[in-house]
């Protein structure tokens, strides 16, 4: 069985908005490819370059790099990103828009980020595109 998850609209590179199922979030890590890149395939220990939209499950977003117009990078695979960051991203190409439902034990947890709004237990859905790795 496939568990339900958001639709996102628009193409790689637009703000996405997503779109909840009236079922509950997915216990596990899901990884959903919405648009296939063609580039480089992401690896452990790189730098990755994305753009993003993160919202709590069926809840408000809690952060957009779209929003701030500018991508960000950090190094993806080596645990300096939440878990779900980093088992979901590592193997994608580049160019690659790609939806994750990150259950809060690969996100922040029972302790959450109160400062965004993300409470203990919150399932986190992104939209991240994939926009380059060095």
């Amino acid at each position: 069985m496939t568990d339900a998850l958001p639709t996102a609209t628009g193409a790689f590179g637009d703000k996405p908005t997503l779109t909840f199922p009236a079922e509950s979030a997915p216990a596990d890590l899901v990884v959903q490819v919405l648009e296939r890149g063609t580039g480089d395939l992401v690896e452990a220990g790189q730098d990755i370059e994305v753009n993003y939209l993160g919202q709590i499950w069926g809840g408000s977003i809690f952060d957009s790099s779209y929003d701030r117009g500018e991508s960000i990078s950090f190094p993806i695979g080596v645990g300096m990103v939440i878990a779900g960051w980093d088992d979901g991203l590592v193997g994608q190409p580049v160019g690659s828009r790609v939806l994750l439902s990150i259950p809060s034990h690969l996100g922040y947890g029972d302790r959450g980020v109160p400062a965004a709004g993300i409470r203990g237990g919150d399932t986190l859905v992104f939209v991240v595109d994939i926009l380059g790795v060095s």
